[in-house]
């Protein structure tokens, strides 16, 4: 896996992202997914006046959302409160399976008994990664995964190792809209070759918490739909990294199909 000293001149991305559009975010798009992410997240009912100041929409607009959303059965409304109804759950189960099911819990538990390390089982949605399970109670970087919060591709090993399996579109999308600094898209340009071929990820120092991890794609049927990550200090990853990437090549023959 490339370093900071990775030279100038190797391999870079396979076209230049200044030339690429990335794909444009439509206002109401976002704020049904908002106004839908934002009930989900809550245990109870929330007003209406609770939700337009979460998703930053006048009163009058998120109305006329939520009149729609109740309608097509995905809020459901009691006492003008509102939680998620049942069509969200509809969709899972017309489409017949998690969207991720090949890692399990125990399979993560398996990665922290051997590496001594919180683990993630992390997924793209959107164009954010959200961490969908973890093992490992660690108080220091637990609460992304146990939030679920979102987190830019760039400045997680998990989005790395997610990026470096996808379409090339898809890709030079993210890269183009991506807030991330320009020395972090450089990296991840340089790093790109390497990645793509091996589905790993190890330490690129991108993450703004004081983490750092090592990470390698899932994939089904040759598409990647996840990474599985190990996340610790950048100390403890810099000291380890070449034990967690050996214990997470042995495990992901387990999950790939």
């Amino acid at each position: 896996m490339p370093d900071a000293s990775h030279p100038e001149s190797a391999p870079r991305f396979p076209f230049p992202i200044d030339q690429q559009p990335g794909r444009s975010h439509h206002r109401t798009v976002d704020r049904i997914a908002d106004i839908l992410e934002f009930v989900a997240r809550n245990p109870q009912p929330r007003g209406l006046t609770d939700i337009s100041k979460a998703i930053g929409a006048p009163v009058s607009s998120t109305q006329s959302l939520v009149n729609g959303l109740v309608a097509a059965g995905y809020l459901e409304e009691r006492d003008k409160a509102f939680r998620l109804g049942l069509a969200p759950y509809l969709l899972s189960t017309l489409a017949g399976s998690r969207p991720v099911d090949q890692v399990t819990h125990e399979m993560l538990e398996d990665v922290v008994e051997e590496t001594g390390y919180i683990a993630v089982l992390a997924s793209l949605v959107g164009d954010n990664v959200y961490y969908l399970d973890y093992a490992l109670s660690d108080p220091e970087f637990e609460y992304l995964a146990q939030n679920r919060l979102q987190r830019p591709p760039l400045e997680t090993s998990a989005g790395w190792a997610i990026l470096s399996g996808l379409g090339h579109e898809q890709v030079w999308g993210i890269l183009a809209a991506s807030e991330s600094s320009q020395e972090t898209i450089n990296k991840f340009q340089r790093w790109y070759p390497d990645m793509r071929a091996t589905g790993e990820c190890v330490a690129p120092g991108v993450a703004l918490n004081g983490a750092d991890g090592v990470a390698v794609r899932v994939e089904s049927q040759g598409v990647a739909v996840a990474s599985v990550s190990v996340i610790a200090s950048t100390e403890q990853i810099t000291r380890d990294a070449d034990r967690i990437i050996e214990v997470l090549r042995r495990h992901s023959a387990r999950w790939n199909r």
